[in-house]
């Protein structure tokens, strides 16, 4: 018999939750590899139907899992990742245009676009590792990449992508280390150190080219 219910507690990374039959009743767990059709993958509250089946150690399992209802339409859906895309693409404009009109060395500039070129990479590399059920990035390393100056491609990737915009807590440490990120930036630029950092540039390409 097949039941219906919404899935919860739904873990992107491992790829699994749970799922509890509407109007109530024993809870279920759900994982990526029972769904019959491997297409989007799962977010809390989408609806799904299933077929209750207890294993070995009378654990009920979901099985034959199909979903009856997008509960998020794609519409919708897309609805904040236009806004994400074109701030990063925004940010990296503003970046150039520092770099231009000498309020930034264009070095830096620079390792703003290649970090955010591999950020983008990497996102794109763990999205489509999520709906192949393969070896994921860690998120720490997806912060760390945002940390060291590839803020900008990953907020590319998260609209370009829609990955991991719904995760609330991934958002949060984001947000803040963007922040981190551009107050560095901007102390750099008001305390001077900023000039310095462009004269160890040109210094450098200077021995590079003996």
């Amino acid at each position: 018999m097949r039941y219906v219910g919404p899935i919860s507690e739904w873990n992107d990374e491992k790829g699994y939750g749970f799922v509890v039959p509407n109007g109530g009743g024993e809870r279920a767990f759900v994982h990526i590899k029972a769904f019959e059709r491997r297409g989007r993958r799962p977010l809390d509250g989408d609806l799904v139907s299933y077929v209750p089946t207890p294993d070995d150690r009378r654990r009920l399992n979901a099985t034959g899992i199909r979903f009856v209802s997008r509960q998020v339409q794609p519409v919708a859906a897309g609805r904040p990742w236009f806004p994400r895309r074109w701030l990063g693409l925004l940010a990296l404009t503003a970046l150039a245009a520092a770099a231009y009109f000498g309020r930034l060395p264009l070095q830096v500039t620079m390792v703003y676009l290649g970090m955010s070129l591999i950020a983008f990479l990497a996102y794109g590399l763990d999205k489509s590792a999520a709906r192949t059920n393969r070896w994921r990035t860690k998120e720490t390393t997806l912060q760390l990449l945002a940390l060291l100056g590839g803020w900008p491609g990953a907020l590319i990737a998260q609209g370009q992508f829609r990955h991991k915009t719904r995760k609330a807590e991934f958002q949060i440490t984001f947000w803040l280390v963007v922040a981190g990120n551009l107050g560095v930036l901007a102390w750099l630029v008001e305390s001077g150190r900023m000039d310095r950092i462009g004269e160890y540039f040109r210094i450098g390409e200077y021995f590079m080219r003996l």
